[in-house]
């Protein structure tokens, strides 16, 4: 993440914080975080030199305006008209960093061989809970590698349950012993 997005993530997030916002607002920058994703050409457009300064942000208002607060619209025009639409991803990421510490809640990366079902999901999130006494919000990712098990990584440290952690443990085993 650049000093850019962090610093303007920081600042829209102060702002947020001050007002009350920072639940409505961290909802409205997820729903254009998922735009943007979808939308890849909509930035390009948005940072095309040859569009005018005021198309650009015509185009903004038209996709945003009454649809997500006006901070958060003011905030998106700021960066397109800085050239730094780029930066949108890492401020909105600095921005969920700060909530997330000021809501005690931690991110928990979890990598399996196949999706969780909802009965197993909410297992390990109680499970993650109770050791890290924050509420855990589960970012999960399917790794057809894997053969089975499971990779749990939460505030930078990570377990590792996965069978081919287990044989690869097996094989150092093995090749340590002196024979």
């Amino acid at each position: 993440m650049t000093d850019t997005a962090v610093n303007y993530g920081n600042s829209l997030y102060e702002l947020s914080a001050e007002e009350g916002l920072t639940d409505p607002m961290l909802s409205d920058i997820e729903a254009v975080a998922d735009i943007f994703r979808k939308n890849p050409e909509y930035i390009r457009l948005l940072s095309e030199i040859s569009v005018s300064k005021e198309e650009r942000l015509k185009l903004i208002d038209d996709a945003f305006r009454g649809s997500v607060h006006q901070y958060l619209l003011n905030f998106i025009k700021l960066l397109c008209e800085g050239r730094m639409l780029s930066e949108f991803y890492g401020c909105a990421r600095q921005f969920r960093k700060r909530y997330n510490v000021d809501h005690n809640i931690t991110e928990a990366v979890v990598t399996t061989a196949y999706a969780l079902d909802s009965a197993r999901r909410e297992a390990l999130r109680d499970k993650l809970e109770k050791m890290s006494g924050k509420e855990v919000r589960l970012i999960e990712k399917v790794d057809t590698g894997f053969i089975a098990g499971i990779r749990v990584e939460i505030d930078g440290k990570q377990y590792e349950g996965t069978v081919t952690a287990r044989l690869d443990a097996m094989k150092k085993q093995i090749t340590d012993i002196k024979i």
